[in-house]
């Protein structure tokens, strides 16, 4: 499918810890793709990566609650993010709701793979389909479904 990715990493900020524990885990292979970031948590991964004597390609973009979300949001759109991976705060409320709710939305609707949780993240990443030439997913597909019951002969 594709042998460089560009994936988008976003987390709140009782998140951000965790966040920039699984990209140190995972730096081998994140440091081999193009990441895209709200403003923070992007900083923070970059610092990570310094630290540890990694070059890797990361965009940060605004923080969240300054659009951030919705810059991703809409590079989904245009179809330039391959995965997301969006540690959620689901403890407590985030100001900007609305455009959290906006990136889940677009990356379902245009089938863009997004992990909540670093296992959902690990095995995305894992996944050997990324690098499958064959494999093409499928689009998405809305159409109303009529579910006639059968007749009973």
């Amino acid at each position: 499918m594709k042998d460089k990715l560009t994936i988008a990493l976003v987390a709140h900020d009782n998140r951000k810890a965790d966040m920039v524990d699984w990209a140190r885990y995972n730096t081998e292979y994140l440091s081999k793709q193009h990441l895209v970031c709200t403003g923070t948590t992007g900083g923070l991964i970059k610092k990570a990566f310094e630290e540890m004597g990694v070059t890797a390609d990361v965009q940060c973009m605004n923080s969240g609650p300054m659009g951030g979300d919705a810059e991703i949001a809409a590079m989904v759109v245009r179809h330039e993010i391959d995965l997301a991976v969006f540690l959620i705060d689901d403890l407590n409320p985030q100001p900007h709701e609305a455009d959290i709710q906006m990136l889940l939305r677009q990356c379902r609707i245009h089938n863009v793979p997004i992990a909540c949780n670093r296992i959902s993240a690990d095995l995305m990443i894992s996944s050997t389909l990324w690098s499958d030439p064959d494999y093409h997913p499928a689009p998405q597909n809305y159409v109303h479904f009529d579910r006639t019951p059968e007749k009973e002969e």
